[in-house]
């Protein structure tokens, strides 16, 4: 009888089964396929790279045990990675990559080599040809608009990102500054445009920065007496992505050559792309010349998603992943994990490792128990949803009543105060926050925070309700 690929692998599958748990062995082996057999070497195909990393860190025991059974101890391992690309237009991408030497399955060259992409900017600025000397973009691959998805939450901000993306510097959103709470993707959607900059136009140059990176260089510049070097490498950039700007509040010296490299660059038609934790109205100590260049393009807010588009990242999530999970547990964490995507992801990746680490089948008691224990110990930011219900709850009304329009004096009160805890702990922007609470204007949260300044002060019993509210948003 002919030893084939799919012979031997199916006898290791038989072997794998009776050692491992029901769900696990349908997760992490079912989705493999026997590509072939070469000299002793088997080649598997496996959906994407999380899962081969994820085999090489649990399973790579059994693996061993299984095709030492098979093909005797100079048995070797190829994972072969291939993933369709659903999400986009792109072509399938595969790589081989050989078995972990943590195993003592022998393991061949690899045949083609992952990217090592160094994180530290190459020659931050070199002035002696410097038009020819390469600028490493800093970019990361991963973050794409493909697994970037689109929602109620982010539709202007991704629209206006492959708006820019398709003509930089030719559009009028320039700058352009994506602005939201902790884990909505400002990061993932800025390395986005910069990455599809890169495919449509390789001719420019790109470059992603930390405010916090680019105020670092500068200080150098300064101890080392080349400035002027620091500021005509920026100038050379095509495009320009800042990532977190308000890192610059209260460094005037950096905001001012800040100043002039933008000047240089909108002057010239070259893009620049910024994020932020909060809106341009809401920054502390950026100088006022800098703040009005922030407002000549376009300020596009993320909000959290809603649950739509929560089940979708997480189905694209496990897609990307090479897992499979039923919708109702997919729904169930949706449902109970909000504020942003970051937790989100963080989630169902605690869910699939307490599965397989515990030999447990995910079930929704499991994502009960998983969901509860993350949220509990994930310090979260409270979010405006949680501020409504805890005003609701003290003044002993629905939710729904305290964003009405009623003019009622007590309901006022409890939706001034939710607004005031609002601004005080979330980083979101007074047009967020009154569109949230009661479909409301920024004029009318800034009135509401001056009303609750001012009756702290002179009603003893309203400023009995400031503190108790900040006992129960401060636990």
């Amino acid at each position: 009888m002919d030893i084939t690929a799919q012979s031997v692998w199916d006898n290791c599958l038989s072997f794998i089964k009776d050692n491992i748990q029901p769900q696990a062995y349908k997760t992490w082996f079912e989705p493999i396929l026997a590509v072939k057999l070469t000299d002793n070497a088997l080649s598997i195909q496996v959906p994407s790279k999380f899962f081969y990393e994820w085999l090489e860190e649990h399973y790579v025991k059994i693996l061993k045990v299984a095709l030492t059974k098979q093909l005797g101890e100079s048995a070797k391992l190829v994972y072969v990675i291939k993933m369709e690309n659903t999400y986009g237009n792109k072509q399938p991408f595969t790589e081989k990559i050989p078995s972990s030497n943590r195993s003592a399955l022998k393991s061949q060259d690899v045949d083609v080599p992952l990217n090592n992409k160094n994180p530290e900017l190459k020659n931050p600025f070199v002035i002696p040809g410097i038009r020819n000397v390469k600028i490493e973009s800093q970019l990361n691959p991963n973050y794409s608009f493909e697994n970037f998805l689109e929602g109620d939450s982010n539709r202007l901000a991704r629209n206006a990102g492959l708006a820019v993306a398709n003509k930089p510097g030719g559009t009028s959103f320039n700058p352009l500054l994506i602005f939201g709470g902790v884990g909505l993707g400002k990061t993932h959607l800025a390395h986005a445009i910069g990455v599809d900059i890169k495919d449509k136009y390789p001719e420019k140059t790109v470059l992603y920065i930390s405010a916090e990176k680019f105020t670092q260089q500068y200080i150098d510049s300064v101890k080392k007496n080349n400035r002027n070097d620091f500021i005509h490498f920026y100038q050379i950039i095509d495009v320009l992505i800042i990532d977190d700007v308000q890192f610059l509040s209260g460094k005037s010296g950096t905001q001012d050559v800040f100043f002039h490299i933008f000047n240089h660059l909108h002057q010239n038609g070259k893009q620049v792309i910024l994020t932020s934790d909060k809106a341009p109205v809401d920054m502390q100590d950026i100088e006022q010349r800098l703040l009005s260049r922030f407002k000549w393009g376009l300020s596009a807010e993320l909000q959290s998603p809603d649950f739509e588009t929560r089940v979708s990242i997480l189905k694209n999530k496990l897609y990307r992943d090479g897992v499979e999970m039923q919708d109702d547990i997919i729904e169930y964490v949706a449902k109970h994990i909000k504020t942003n995507v970051r937790e989100l992801e963080g989630a169902i990746i605690s869910l699939i490792a307490q599965s397989s680490f515990n030999k447990k089948e995910i079930t929704i008691s499991l994502a009960k128990e998983i969901v509860e224990k993350f949220v509990k110990n994930t310090k979260r930011e409270v979010s405006i949803d949680y501020i409504q219900k805890v005003v609701s709850d003290y003044f002993q009304m629905d939710v729904s009543t305290l964003q009405s329009k009623t003019r009622k004096r007590h309901i006022v009160q409890a939706r001034q105060l939710a607004m005031f805890f609002a601004k005080k702990y979330t980083k979101a922007s007074l047009a967020s926050i009154g569109s949230q609470i009661g479909k409301r204007d920024h004029a009318t949260v800034l009135h509401a925070c001056k009303t609750v300044d001012n009756l702290s002060s002179t009603d003893k019993q309203f400023r009995k309700y400031v503190e108790d509210l900040s006992k129960k948003l401060s636990l």
